[in-house]
Protein backbone atom coordinates (compact mmCIF):
# COMPACT_ATOMS: atom_id res chain seq x y z
CA UNK A 1 0.00 0.00 0.00
CA UNK A 2 1.27 3.46 -0.89
CA UNK A 3 0.03 6.82 0.31
CA UNK A 4 -0.69 9.11 -2.64
CA UNK A 5 1.07 11.96 -0.84
CA UNK A 6 4.30 9.90 -0.92
CA UNK A 7 4.17 9.12 -4.67
CA UNK A 8 6.26 10.92 -7.26
CA UNK A 9 4.38 12.99 -9.83
CA UNK A 10 5.07 10.32 -12.47
CA UNK A 11 3.71 7.55 -10.21
CA UNK A 12 0.60 9.59 -9.40
CA UNK A 13 -0.04 10.22 -13.10
CA UNK A 14 0.38 6.51 -13.86
CA UNK A 15 -2.04 5.53 -11.04
CA UNK A 16 -4.62 8.07 -12.21
CA UNK A 17 -4.28 6.76 -15.76
CA UNK A 18 -4.88 3.18 -14.60
CA UNK A 19 -7.82 4.14 -12.37
CA UNK A 20 -9.35 6.52 -14.87
CA UNK A 21 -9.82 9.19 -12.21
CA UNK A 22 -7.80 11.61 -10.15
CA UNK A 23 -6.61 10.61 -6.69
CA UNK A 24 -6.39 12.86 -3.66
CA UNK A 25 -3.42 13.27 -1.33
CA UNK A 26 -5.27 11.55 1.56
CA UNK A 27 -5.89 8.34 -0.40
CA UNK A 28 -3.85 5.14 -0.31
CA UNK A 29 -3.23 3.01 -3.39
CA UNK A 30 -2.58 -0.71 -3.58
CA UNK A 31 -1.74 -2.57 -6.79
CA UNK A 32 -2.11 -6.28 -7.42
CA UNK A 33 -0.95 -8.23 -10.47
CA UNK A 34 -2.87 -11.36 -11.43
CA UNK A 35 -1.78 -14.26 -13.57
CA UNK A 36 -4.22 -14.44 -16.51
CA UNK A 37 -5.05 -18.03 -15.56
CA UNK A 38 -6.48 -16.73 -12.26
CA UNK A 39 -9.09 -14.65 -14.11
CA UNK A 40 -12.21 -16.66 -14.92
CA UNK A 41 -13.88 -15.38 -18.09
CA UNK A 42 -17.60 -14.77 -17.99
CA UNK A 43 -19.78 -17.45 -19.55
CA UNK A 44 -22.64 -15.01 -20.00
CA UNK A 45 -23.51 -13.44 -23.31
CA UNK A 46 -23.67 -9.66 -23.57
CA UNK A 47 -27.50 -9.84 -23.38
CA UNK A 48 -27.35 -12.09 -20.30
CA UNK A 49 -24.90 -9.71 -18.57
CA UNK A 50 -27.20 -6.77 -19.36
CA UNK A 51 -30.23 -8.63 -17.96
CA UNK A 52 -28.27 -9.63 -14.82
CA UNK A 53 -27.20 -6.01 -14.27
CA UNK A 54 -30.78 -4.78 -14.71
CA UNK A 55 -31.99 -7.40 -12.22
CA UNK A 56 -29.33 -6.35 -9.71
CA UNK A 57 -30.21 -2.68 -10.14
CA UNK A 58 -33.87 -3.49 -9.52
CA UNK A 59 -33.06 -5.65 -6.49
CA UNK A 60 -30.84 -3.03 -4.87
CA UNK A 61 -33.40 -0.30 -5.57
CA UNK A 62 -35.99 -2.33 -3.64
CA UNK A 63 -33.52 -2.97 -0.80
CA UNK A 64 -32.52 0.71 -0.65
CA UNK A 65 -36.17 1.80 -0.54
CA UNK A 66 -36.64 -0.21 2.69
CA UNK A 67 -33.30 0.75 4.27
CA UNK A 68 -33.27 2.96 7.34
CA UNK A 69 -30.87 5.92 7.23
CA UNK A 70 -27.51 5.32 8.92
CA UNK A 71 -24.66 7.59 9.90
CA UNK A 72 -21.32 7.34 8.11
CA UNK A 73 -19.84 5.77 11.25
CA UNK A 74 -22.57 3.08 11.29
CA UNK A 75 -22.03 2.38 7.58
CA UNK A 76 -18.27 2.01 8.09
CA UNK A 77 -18.79 -0.28 11.08
CA UNK A 78 -21.13 -2.51 9.05
CA UNK A 79 -18.69 -2.70 6.13
CA UNK A 80 -15.73 -3.40 8.44
CA UNK A 81 -17.65 -6.17 10.21
CA UNK A 82 -18.53 -7.76 6.86
CA UNK A 83 -14.88 -7.60 5.79
CA UNK A 84 -13.71 -9.09 9.10
CA UNK A 85 -16.18 -11.96 8.72
CA UNK A 86 -14.74 -12.89 5.32
CA UNK A 87 -11.09 -11.90 5.89
CA UNK A 88 -9.85 -12.96 9.32
CA UNK A 89 -7.35 -10.47 10.66
CA UNK A 90 -8.73 -7.60 8.54
CA UNK A 91 -8.27 -4.16 10.00
CA UNK A 92 -9.28 -0.94 8.25
CA UNK A 93 -6.58 1.36 6.91
CA UNK A 94 -6.11 4.43 9.02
Amino acid sequence: MHLVKDLSLEQKIAIESLLGRSVSEDEAVSIKALDPSAIVPSRLTEAERKTALENLDSYFSRVDAQRQPASQEEEEAIINEALRSTRPGYSPAS
